[in-house]
């Protein structure tokens, strides 16, 4: 059975009281929308000039805020260390000092610097490190060889040549010998110099560095030549030096083949 309102007063007075101001927004946000869609479409050369300059300045803004987005920080790439032999801001020790003034430090500096050189080119971060460097304090990397040179003074004939040397407390004694093979062997190489293993010191042996850093770091000290008889390769040849050093760390990154006879 219906039921039938008796009141059509009442009826009426049910229906929505917004319906009027519903339809207002309605007309307004079509309104809008058609008017954005004409700007969008409508070519640059028929929008008033003021509207057609303020549209191109908000573009341009928003083109250049996108640009500049920080973009994210790259992965660390794999570390080297270098040793400045004599780079002593503790005790002021330049090393060995030749008559002229050149000094240990000068060359390790210049050498130091074209291996880090050489082996960021080959996708590795490189610290240099001074002599004392606080850093060394548990120092870990792939490899850590810190550079020196020898005595100025003539010495004799056979006082050229260069000289390596690991700690005798490595705790991982096959990376230690595989290091010391690898820079032997590459830096012969690429100097021609000879190796003096009869020469190698305690203090090389004894390093103050090879108990500063990571037990899991592989280092090594390398004597890059005497300042007397091998002065010429140093101050002139340093690229080769240079190169020498890098080969060797290059080749126990790497694991290269390497002659066993050096």
């Amino acid at each position: 059975m219906s039921v039938t309102n008796p009141n059509p007063q009442t009826a009426r007075s049910r229906k929505p009281s917004g319906g009027t101001f519903y339809n207002l927004q309605l007309v307004i946000i079509v309104a809008f929308v058609i008017a954005t869609l004409f700007t969008a479409w409508t070519p640059a050369s028929l929008i008033p000039g003021n509207l057609s300059e303020q549209l191109s300045q908000i573009m341009a803004v928003k083109s250049t805020t996108i640009a500049d987005f920080p973009t994210p920080t790259a992965r660390s790439r794999p570390l080297i260390g270098i040793v400045v032999g004599h780079w002593d801001d503790i005790t002021k020790d330049p090393g060995a000092v030749c008559q002229d003034g050149l000094t240990e430090f000068q060359i390790n500096q210049d050498i130091a610097t074209r291996v880090q050189q050489n082996l960021r080119s080959e996708g590795f971060d490189v610290d240099l490190l001074r002599e004392f460097d606080d850093r060394l304090d548990d120092y870990q990397a792939l490899a850590l060889v810190s550079i020196h040179a020898d005595s100025c003074d003539y010495i004799n004939d056979e006082a050229t040549g260069f000289k390596v040397a690991a700690t005798l407390a490595n705790p991982y004694p096959e990376r230690s010998a595989r290091l010391t093979a690898c820079l032997r062997d590459r830096y012969a190489e690429a100097t021609g110099m000879e190796f003096h293993a009869n020469t190698v010191t305690q203090d090389m042996s004894s390093y103050h560095a090879f108990e500063e850093i990571n037990s899991e770091t592989n280092a090594v000290i390398i004597e890059v030549g005497f300042l007397n008889l091998d002065r010429q390769m140093l101050t002139k040849k340093q690229g080769r030096v240079a190169e020498g050093i890098t080969n060797g760390i290059l080749c126990y990154v790497r694991n290269e083949d390497i002659d066993q006879d050096n």
